[in-house]
């Protein structure tokens, strides 16, 4: 509920603004699935150029997906992961291949 205060200089009412907390934006997960016709390579270079993974980070992260059958290539923003979402999609119909990537919240 909001006061009223009155003005020293005047006697005019100001009215106190209610401080809303802001919560920071949701995040989401993309997660690359594994598939049967992907390369290994592909991935790694997926990972690389579009998340910004080293060539390190990308290889384990590949080797997750490779192993557990998904893995995690990053968290973002909701408008983020769509994007990252779409560019994999892109690049996997450029190439012909089938790699899968999805969003999920954190």
């Amino acid at each position: 509920m909001s006061k009223k205060k009155m003005d020293k200089q005047s006697d005019i009412g100001i009215k106190d603004r209610q401080r809303h907390k802001i919560e920071p934006p949701k995040k989401y997960k993309v997660v690359l699935h594994n598939d049967d016709y992907t390369s290994m390579d592909f991935v790694v270079i997926i990972l690389e150029n579009l998340f910004r993974k080293s060539k390190a980070e990308a290889t384990r992260i590949m080797l997750n997906i490779h192993n557990n059958g998904r893995g995690i290539a990053g968290v973002y923003t909701r408008e983020i992961a769509e994007t990252k979402c779409a560019q994999v999609k892109q690049a996997a119909i450029q190439h012909e291949l089938p790699l899968l990537a999805e969003m999920e919240p954190e």
